[in-house]
């Protein structure tokens, strides 16, 4: 096998119940269903060695994570009800808002990068682009 060939993608009714056991504990803890790993691990009937031995090379697949995501960078002006407004028309063309990080205004202005998922093909990224440049209450808008 080659060296660079790190991960497999393989169907899990394959693979020992161990590894869907390691993953079910992983989510209990995640969504704060079990306080502790060895809870998790106990829940999930595995031991505590085992839930330890593969919990950081055991990950659930998501096929979502094939989906585009976008970032975009824009520059608003500081007004009340700029951003929710933006956000809310990513939404409304099918935007997924992942993440919204906004600084503090400056001179007028607040730097904001938001991360969303997109359909697949590239026009939905120019075009949620062109649409949010051409918005009132946007300065600037990149992406990345």
């Amino acid at each position: 096998m080659p060296d660079q060939c790190n991960y497999l993608l393989v169907d899990a009714n394959v693979l020992p119940e161990v590894f869907r056991k390691v993953v079910e504990a992983k989510m209990l803890l995640a969504r704060g269903k079990a306080k502790s790993a060895s809870q998790a691990a106990q829940m999930a009937g595995i031991s505590r060695s085992a839930y330890y031995k593969y919990k950081d090379a055991v990950h659930l697949y998501d096929e979502r994570m094939q989906e585009n995501i976008a970032t975009f960078y824009l520059t608003l002006e500081d007004r009340p009800g700029v951003l929710s407004a933006r956000l809310g028309e990513l939404c409304r063309v099918g935007a997924d808002v992942i993440t919204v990080s906004q600084n503090i205004p400056v001179d007028g202005v607040a730097l904001v990068s938001v991360s969303v998922r997109v359909d697949h093909e590239e026009s939905s990224r120019s075009g949620i682009l062109r649409l949010l440049g051409g918005i009132d209450g946007v300065v600037e808008a990149k992406a990345v």
